[in-house]
């Protein structure tokens, strides 16, 4: 079926972003999915290389995803709050063992910026600002409350008269880098900003340090630039790690914003699936018989089997008005226009009917060539249906008279109406079309064949529901109809109104060749009232996907309104978030389904490659760092290239699941087991961490044991010992407190592993510098702080200005003369051992407390995906009870036709056909069989039972052999199917061929139709013995050109007209019963493939005169259905002999 174009006009974006996605519409040819991916790249980021510039095309979806990235940032905003609140808990703490006033400001400040902080938190999560502002000044508000914050402990911090160039450039770090995690901002304006912040930082410590050891001492121009140059390489690594965990959570974020799109792409198709497959059935059946139909399909089919008899879909209603009309003098029309003019008549005459049909309340039944019957008073019971049947009929009389005038022929309509009880459902498993059945009905058709052209004919039912409403003169429908006379039913003519009803505008006048003046309705005439249907339902319409297309691709002022839906289903996703935090557990975040842990635990994370390469990022600049300050410590190069090559292996092994093709199959399936397999993954991610640790600790390490005895001697004085000064990492220790920060940078950015392993991760981390500052680096640490005191309170003893080289002893000596407890200025300073476990273990809690923030985003986008997939299985089950439905109502290649686009009730679809095979088969005595007793419940037994009869002749229409044949429809006892009408003339089997066919191939389907006409005789025969019935088939068969096609494209029929199908009726009709009645040209051709005929003699056809008519008796060389009993009929019984 063609594919409805209703999707997104696809954005433009990088490879990196290219959303795969694959999906199945019913509209699809063979049910294959459509699947889509685009790769474009965009440029929108300046501040990216050329090939990493990411962002969508067109720029309003560009917009839209802003829009999205900052509400999703919203969150993140709070947790940088958290971050500042942590902070100023430090300081309170720092500030905590001091009584004395040089600690009051620093403390003050902090706790005004904690109740800031703790205000700023509670309105965010309120949501009370503007959302504008909450948007674009907050966090630019915020980065400045913070950098004024770290700038101002600087000149507040332990009332030292300078601060050191080391002070806060740790904190400097981690804002910095928080500030790429959770501002709501463009990649490029949060470097500016932290680029800014770092570069003033530095700027301000360099000036600082230079003016206080310019009052204090000659200034050492290289100490001084190693120092500025290692804090440019601690901000460096925050912010080159920062961008990538940017550019890693903007990916993520953009691929959740396309699974979002395609979610409302996923919906929109899903509901105008839905309205489609409503539609069509609504069209076809009422909403009572087609709502019982959908539950019996999603039914488990072990159910069905336990059925004894066939479902059956049958309703009683009482009180309906039945309407048929019948157009007179249309063998006089059909013979003035070719037969693809007269259905393109009919199709617009009878969608005209029914548009006067939906204004009149009525329900169409059928459209039975030239005959047109509705039912009022049902599936809703109306009071005036006898009165709204009458003024359809009225209607319907005018709209024929401007079919008569234009075309100039005698053309007239013929209108009966009865008033009563009828039992409507379908029969059968195939070709479902409502019908209706009862003694009531037969009365209305007999009210049309004695009725009047140009006049409604009612009976005395009808007359005594109308309650005087129109007035009405003697019909005499006896002295017309021998069944009216015989049953003594009275009739009425109704007198039309001196104001004649309204009716809809007359045809449009255009040319039709042959036809004179005749033209399609015109559906936009100003005159034709749009009258709503109302056994269609008529859903909210929905905005098209393929509007929205045309819209965002033609008109830009529309672009709102593509924003608005996607903008409400990013919205609600967000609001659903909260409820799907229900099914995790509070503290470790798992959910609460195994199987939906299991499903999680296995969905590969696709950034993990940039997650290792993170690693090697910190791990470079470590070693760095440690380079410029101390740049003969060997350990540091050896451990850097030891862990880098480490790094750089695990790095490859996890792109190479991504990349298959530039790696070895061997490490490609390596890599795609550790990324299925959690604890492998998990082992991966430690290895990583435990790489860039035990690298720091090693050089920790080596560097302490490479001091010299100075530094030991500092801690077991030895007597007349001497040491020098420190030199490198010693002397600047802290710089190690901001390397082990660094580690937890690279920890929180594993996005492959939980935020419990992370926290397990840090907890490691921050042990193992703890231990290390309390232990081997204690001495070193100590000693830096008697330096820093010193050197604090080294103006006015003369001390302080002491030149370097005197430094060491000076300080050695009072080392041992001295111990840390006695020392009057020590007392000022908080212990750095202390300071810098703190400040890493509060940068361990803020990191945990981001990581369970970013371990709740991915479970919630994995439940989103999820729900994605799991609307394409509901999309893929619509399809399937979608097709069920239309392939039991319309042939396959007529429901494409339908099926994904909107039709006009006047468009035409019809196909021609040369040779085609026509069948009618009657049960004859059926009528004798039908009771209205109650002990047939009304007439619903006897229904039943013919329900299993036409369900059996379904059924063989289930065999390969009979793959040709189409059931057309049933008409109440009758069964017409063809053969041969499918998309193309080189039908059974022979379509795919294209060179030229001989006879006996071409007919090959009349054939296979004929055994068909026997096979049902076989079955109705084994229906008989099972049942004790006697009843007699009447078949009637014919070959020839017909016209296929579908009349009203909002309540489709499908039919077949031409003389073809008008003998093959009257076959049938003049037929006898228990035999199979064909012409002569049939005959001629079947008896080539081996059939059997006697002649019957020349029969008496309406319309064509005599024609010589043979019986077809069997076949001389049996076909494969009928040479045995391999194949068994439905409900056959089987004899042994």
């Amino acid at each position: 079926m063609p594919r409805p174009r209703g999707e997104f006009s696809e954005p433009e974006f990088s490879a990196e972003y290219s959303a795969d996605y694959s999906l199945s519409f019913p509209s699809d040819p063979e049910g294959a999915g459509i699947r889509r991916s685009q790769e474009a790249p965009a440029a929108r980021c300046p501040c990216l290389p050329h090939s990493r510039r990411f962002s969508f095309s067109p720029e309003s979806l560009e917009k839209l995803y802003q829009t999205y990235f900052r509400r999703q940032r919203h969150e993140t905003l709070l947790v940088l709050v958290v971050f500042a609140a942590l902070f100023d808990c430090y300081i309170l703490g720092m500030c905590a063992g001091f009584s004395r006033m040089e600690k009051l400001f620093p403390a003050l400040a902090a706790l005004a910026g904690l109740v800031a902080h703790g205000s700023l938190f509670l309105i965010l999560k309120s949501r009370v600002l503007p959302e504008r502002f909450s948007q674009k000044f907050l966090p630019c508000a915020l980065w400045a409350l913070l950098v004024a914050q770290l700038w101002g402990l600087l000149g507040l911090e332990f009332q030292r008269s300078f601060p050191e160039v080391v002070d806060t450039v740790g904190w400097q770090a981690f804002f910095a880098f928080s500030c790429f995690l959770t501002l709501p901002l463009r990649l490029a304006r949060i470097l500016l900003l932290t680029a800014a912040s770092c570069g003033g930082h530095a700027l301000l410590l360099g000036i600082a340090a230079a003016f206080q050891r310019g009052e204090e001492r000659e200034v050492d121009g290289g100490e001084l630039a190693r120092q500025l140059v290692s804090n440019v390489c601690v901000y460096a690594c925050a912010l080159t790690v920062g961008a990538m965990s940017y550019v890693m959570a903007d990916r993520k974020h953009r691929k959740a914003f396309l699974e979002a799109r395609q979610s409302l792409e996923v919906k929109l198709n899903l509901e105008e699936q839905s309205q489609q497959q409503e539609r069509l059935m609504l069209s076809i059946l009422p909403k009572h018989v087609a709502d019982e139909m959908l539950k019996d399909m999603k039914k488990d089919p072990s159910q069905k089997e336990l059925q004894q008899f066939n479902t059956m879909y049958m309703y009683r209603h009482e009180n309906v008005s039945i309407l048929f009309a019948d157009i007179v003098g249309f063998t006089q029309l059909s013979s003035s226009c070719s037969a693809q003019e007269l259905v393109k008549l009919l199709n617009e005459l009878f969608a005209r009917f029914d548009k006067l049909a939906a204004k009149h309340h009525q329900l169409r039944i059928k459209i039975l060539g030239d005959c047109y019957y509705c039912i009022c008073g049902l599936p809703e019971f109306r009071e005036d249906h006898a009165a709204c049947s009458i003024r359809m009929g009225l209607a319907m009389v005018e709209a024929i008279a401007s079919v008569r005038e234009q075309t100039r022929t005698a053309v007239d309509m013929r209108v009966g109406v009865h008033s009563g009880a009828v039992l409507g459902g379908v029969l059968g498993q195939k070709r479902w079309q409502f019908d209706v059945w009862s003694t009531d009905v037969t009365v209305a058709n007999k009210m049309e064949a004695g009725g009047i052209p140009g006049r409604v004919h009612i009976s005395q039912s009808t007359v005594d529901c109308l309650k005087g409403e129109f007035e009405v003169e003697p019909g005499e429908g006896g002295s017309r109809c021998d069944y009216l006379r015989d049953k003594g039913i009275v009739t009425y003519l109704v007198v039309v109104p001196k104001h004649s009803v309204p009716t809809l505008s007359p045809l449009c006048p255009r040319s039709i060749p042959s036809l004179s003046p005749l033209s399609p309705l015109c559906p936009h005439c100003p005159r034709c009232p749009q009258v709503p249907n109302p056994s269609f339902p008529n859903p909210r319409r929905r905005l098209r996907l393929r509007d929205l297309a045309e819209r965002v691709s033609g008109a830009a002022q529309n672009e709102p309104e593509l924003h608005r839906l996607l903008n409400e289903a990013l919205l609600e996703r967000e609001s659903i978030q909260a409820l799907k935090g229900h099914s995790t557990f509070r503290l470790s975040l798992r959910f609460t389904d195994p199987e939906m842990e299991t499903r999680y635990s296995v969905e590969k994370e696709k950034q993990s490659g940039a997650a290792f390469s993170c690693s090697c990022v910190v791990l470079l600049f470590s070693a760095l760092l440690q380079a410029v300050l101390d740049p003969w410590l060997v350990t540091n190069y050896a451990t850097f290239a030891a862990g880098e090559v480490l790094l750089v292996l695990l790095t490859l092994c996890s792109l190479a699941a991504l990349f298959p093709r530039a790696f070895p199959p061997r490490l490609v399936a390596f890599s795609a087991w550790i990324d299925r397999t959690r604890w492998a993954r998990n082992s991966w991610a430690m290895a990583a961490i435990a790489i860039v640790t035990a690298a720091d600790v090693l050089d920790m390490v080596s560097g302490q044991w490479d001091i010299g005895l100075g530094c030991r001697r500092d801690r077991w004085p030895v007597a007349n010992a001497t040491a020098g000064p420190p030199r490198g990492c010693a002397e600047q220790p802290k710089y190690y407190g901001h390397i082990a920060l660094l580690a937890l940078v690279a920890t929180v950015m594993l996005v492959q592993v939980s935020h419990m392993v992370k926290l397990t991760l840090m907890v490691l981390v921050t042990v193992a510098t703890g231990a290390l500052n309390f232990s081997a680096w204690e001495p070193i640490l100590d000693q830096y702080d008697r330096r820093q005191g010193e050197g604090t309170g080294g103006k006015g003893t003369g001390e302080g200005g002491q030149g370097r080289g005197n430094r060491g002893k000076g300080q050695g000596e009072r080392v041992r003369d001295t111990w840390i407890p006695r020392c009057p200025r020590r007392s000022v300073l908080v212990p750095s051992k202390f300071s810098i476990t703190a400040m890493i273990f509060v940068v361990m809690l803020s990191f945990y407390y981001f990581s369970r923030h970013v371990e709740k985003l991915a479970r919630t986008l994995f439940l989103w995906k999820v729900d994605v997939h799991e609307q394409k299985e509901r999309v893929s089950e619509m399809r399937r009870w979608n097709e069920a439905l239309v392939a039991n109502m319309l042939p396959e290649h007529v429901a494409r036709h339908f099926l994904g686009s909107k039709k006009r009730d006047e468009e035409l679809y019809s196909q021609s056909y040369e040779e085609i095979g026509v069948m009618f088969a009657s049960l004859p005595n059926f009528a004798d069989f039908y009771t209205e007793e109650s002990i047939n419940n009304g007439g619903i037994e006897c229904l039943r039972f013919l329900n299993e009869i036409i369900s059996d002749f379904d059924g063989l229409l289930d065999e390969p052999q009979f793959r040709c044949i189409t059931k057309i429809k049933t008409i109440g006892s009758t069964y017409m199917a063809a053969s041969g009408v499918t998309p193309d003339a080189g039908a059974n089997g022979f379509g795919a061929m294209k060179e030229p066919r001989s006879e006996r191939e071409r007919w090959q389907h009349l054939a296979d139709l004929a055994d068909f006409a026997l096979a049902m005789k076989v079955t109705l025969m084994n229906i008989n013995y099972q049942s004790f019935n006697n009843f007699m088939l009447r078949i009637g068969m014919n070959k020839g050109a017909v016209l296929a096609g579908v009349i009203g494209a909002r309540k489709p029929h499908y039919d077949i007209w031409g003389n073809t199908v008008n003998v093959a009726s009257r076959m049938e009709s003049t037929g006898v019963m228990g035999n199979i009645q064909v012409v002569e040209e049939t005959q001629q051709i079947l008896k080539e493939y081996g059939f059997r005929f006697v002649r019957r003699g020349a029969v008496y056809v309406k319309g064509k005169g005599e024609l010589l008519t043979f019986f077809l008796k069997g076949r001389e060389k049996p076909g494969s259905f009928l040479g045995g009993t391999t194949v068994p009929l439905p409900h056959q019984v089987l004899e042994n002999s």
